[in-house]
């Protein structure tokens, strides 16, 4: 081979190592940039789950904590005697469901909230070991199901249910 053509296919052979150089480095490049583009989209507008706002009604709060403190042992009913007397009446309607907010009372703001909750314990069970574990129950459920910071449960026990006491339950004139 002469020199010409020595210089010329090592040319070609410089030329080619270079462009598969550029392809090799142009490939990260390209990567990066998308890397780049959707970072920047999500950036944008932050983490998704802080796009927007969420409110929690009352009576959803009053719900959960409801049903929290029923299923604590020694918990016979919720609510003062009246609203037990109309619940009863109301559950036996057509159509009527049983109201699970009943003796439940919520205030929430935007991070926390504060219950008020009125409850009938079962004689023979210590009222203090019902209303901490009631707390208990309804802190953990209200605070795992809303992320509100539950700030106070005020529990009041309304009325003791006797062994021998009968269920309250209303007459009713149909039969």
């Amino acid at each position: 081979m002469t020199d010409a053509s020595q210089s010329a296919s090592s040319d070609q052979a410089a030329q080619s190592a270079q462009a598969a150089k550029a392809a090799r480095v142009k490939e990260p490049a390209a990567e990066e940039s998308r890397k780049t583009s959707v970072a920047k989209r999500s950036g944008a507008g932050g983490d998704p789950a802080s796009r927007g706002r969420t409110t929690i009604a009352d009576g959803v709060v009053e719900k959960i904590a409801g049903l929290a403190a029923r299923d604590v042992v020694g918990v016979h009913a919720m609510g003062s005697g009246i609203s037990r007397t109309f619940g009863a009446v109301r559950d036996r309607v057509p159509g009527g469901r049983p109201s699970v907010t009943r003796g439940v009372k919520a205030e929430v703001g935007e991070v926390q909230t504060a219950l008020d909750l009125e409850i009938v314990v079962e004689y023979g069970v210590s009222i203090l070991d019902v209303a901490r574990a009631v707390r208990e129950n309804v802190i953990t459920a209200v605070e795992r199901m809303t992320g509100l910071e539950v700030v106070e449960v005020n529990v009041a026990v309304s009325d003791v249910k006797l062994p021998e006491e009968e269920e309250e339950e209303p007459e009713t004139r149909l039969q």
